[in-house]
């Protein structure tokens, strides 16, 4: 027996040792391929001189590319790709200004943007192309509100003949699940602070509240006439062409088959036709003729994609910094506690980029730069206290909001010495949002029962146990005491009677335009305008500072893998990434019962643009 034993055991060590020798194996020659591969991806150095340059970016536009801590094999970093706004305008003003290149193709149909106002941002960039008399041709298989409005921006916009103009223009739904909670007998307690303050209404009621279609009847009908606008001034047609096509000619969700669509789209100068791709790689020949470079296999026309020429704007080794600098910092996502990440403007590490910009030796100015629908009081407590810091030392702090600035968006944004907003942004929501449930009738139903001892009245108590009426009280001050800071504050930043801050808060939403009128905003301006004026408070000369952006370190893995351009290249299968989603949220949810939080978060803010 002792023989056999110890003859299985040298079996079994060799059994592991050979395994995990594969699997180290398996392991490296994975790393290899993936570096390889990659390695033979990156863009290289090529001459634009005669070359259509091909802006056709599959990415989330946003602000600031935010990066997890790590990552997990193998090697998913994010599902989709991230183009920082900045980048995506120096590409378009370098294209504008760069007499080399022979003309500009469009393809828009796979960017999503963060909200609007980007996308708005980006069209009028765009339009600075055409205006240069560069030839600009749109190309998509199918064209979206979002895409189109890109590609409205171009002289000729072709779509494939089996695709689609899906203009459906922008709006959005909720559920509504208060019928559920009664069947289920849940008692939902609700504190929110101010008539418009929506953002627990799916809890609450059954349908949309009066003032909550007010404010967003407020929103989506500027918003959408604007974009109709804007798209139709580009095309030098009437506005009311594109209502009828997105009420009588597009389906949602559909993109593709839009026979009758793009008949309609056709006909109306909405795009100028349709071809293959076949057909459009003709064309794009017959135009700028043929590429005859070495190792060209194909016929195809000559052309630079927009990752290479854009590479080829950004030196290898910055430049030097001067002795003055404009500090920006970015709030970007749900404001929470703790880390930064994707989505997710986490206070911990915000507050202390905040500290290293206004602790910077070349540091003459802050500009925090808002694009959030808020979120945790304290998170944005935190982040506001460490701006106050910059100003309390004398430096000029500026704020510029993006797309959304609302609620804890609005919270963070106080100490500011002017706010910038662009003209689409959306702001205000100032008020509490405070919900919970308690299931004491469920569980009396279920045959549950609780009892205890404490040593005090309201000691041991859970969403479990009913609210009595002193709790019940206690609750409501609890909340009204949050949002009388928030509105006191907001008018003590603003030099407002807080009554009247009161009067145009109640969790109400506001374009820039009604914001400026009410004077929760300074003027209108992009994150450029913002620096530059805060430059000029600083008493800098034009040109004569750098712009220093101080965001989160990304970690040393993270970064080679950046580096190398695989974010999104290799990730796990989707399906069970958003299973994991799904059941984290689920998670969260429940996590929630355990502690009945008051929150400064504008859902209101967040709609379908596609």
């Amino acid at each position: 027996m002792k023989g056999f034993f110890s003859k299985l055991g040298a079996f079994l060590t060799g059994v592991r040792v050979w395994t995990i020798n594969i699997f180290t194996l398996v392991f490296i020659v994975y790393l290899v391929g993936v570096v390889v591969y990659l390695v033979n991806q990156m863009p290289e150095t090529v001459d634009p001189t005669g070359k259509v340059l091909i802006i056709d970016p599959e990415a989330l536009v946003l602000d600031q590319e935010i990066f997890p801590d790590g990552f997990e094999f193998p090697f998913a970093l994010e599902t989709e790709e991230q183009l920082q706004t900045r980048d995506l305008i120096k590409l378009i003003r370098s294209a504008a200004e760069d007499d080399r290149l022979a003309g500009v193709l469009l393809d828009f149909s796979g960017t999503s943007f963060a909200g609007i106002s980007t996308a708005m941002q980006v069209a009028e960039e765009l339009s600075a192309i055409k205006a240069s008399g560069k030839p600009v041709i749109a190309y998509s298989q199918a064209l979206s509100t979002a895409s189109y409005l890109q590609a409205a921006q171009a002289d000729e916009i072709f779509v494939h003949p089996s695709g689609a103009v899906a203009i459906t223009g922008i709006g959005g739904y909720r559920d509504y699940t208060r019928e559920l909670t009664d069947k289920l007998k849940i008692t939902i307690h609700n504190y929110s602070q101010g008539d418009y303050k929506s953002a627990v209404e799916g809890l609450t009621r059954n349908d949309m509240s009066e003032p909550d279609k007010e404010q967003r009847r407020a929103l989506y009908d500027p918003l959408w006439q604007n974009l109709k606008a804007n798209m139709a001034n580009a095309r030098g047609v009437d506005t009311s062409l594109f209502q009828t096509l997105a009420d009588e000619h597009s389906l949602p969700l559909v993109a593709e088959a839009g026979y009758s669509n793009l008949k309609f789209a056709e006909e109306n100068g909405l795009i100028d036709g349709t071809k293959t791709f076949y057909d459009i790689r003709s064309y794009m020949i017959e135009r700028f003729g043929a590429d005859t470079s070495e190792g060209v296999e194909t016929e195809t026309y000559p052309h630079i994609s927009w990752q290479a020429y854009l590479a080829q704007q950004q030196p290898l080794i910055p430049s030097p910094t001067t002795e003055d600098a404009v500090a920006v910092v970015f709030v970007q996502g749900g404001i929470q506690e703790g880390p930064e990440g994707p989505g997710v403007a986490g206070s911990d590490d915000i507050a202390s980029q905040l500290r290293r910009a206004h602790e910077a030796d070349n540091t003459r100015a802050v500009v925090l730069r808002v694009n959030s629908p808020g979120g945790s009081i304290v998170a944005s407590d935190i982040i506001r206290s460490e701006f106050a810091a910059a100003k309390a030392k004398g430096l000029p702090v500026v704020v510029s909001m993006g797309d959304v600035a609302a609620s804890g968006g609005v919270w963070v944004s106080m100490p500011a010495d002017r706010i910038f907003a662009e003209p689409a942004t959306i702001t205000g929501s100032i008020g509490v949002a405070v919900a919970f449930p308690t299931v004491e009738n469920s569980l009396d139903y279920l045959g549950i029962h609780l009892d205890g001892l404490a040593t005090s009245e309201h000691a041991g108590w859970s969403p479990l146990m009913p609210v009595s009426e002193k709790l019940d009280a206690l609750f409501a001050r609890w909340a009204s005491g949050a949002y009388d800071h928030f509105v006191s504050s907001v008018a003590n930043a603003r030099e407002k009677d807080p009554e009247y801050i009161r009067s145009i808060a109640g969790g109400r939403v506001w374009l820039a335009p009604d914001a400026l009128e009410r004077g929760l905003i300074d003027d209108f301006g992009t994150l450029d305008d913002a620096v530059a004026f805060a430059a000029k408070q600083a008493g800098l000369e034009k040109d004569a500072y750098d712009v220093s952006y101080v965001t989160k370190p990304v970690s040393p893995a993270v970064l080679f893998l950046q580096q190398l351009d695989l974010s999104g290249q290799v990730s796990v299968n989707g399906n069970l990434q958003s299973l994991a989603e799904a059941i984290t949220d689920t998670l969260r949810g429940l996590q929630g019962l355990n502690a009945p939080k008051a929150t400064v978060m504008c859902t209101d803010c967040i709609f379908d643009f596609q």
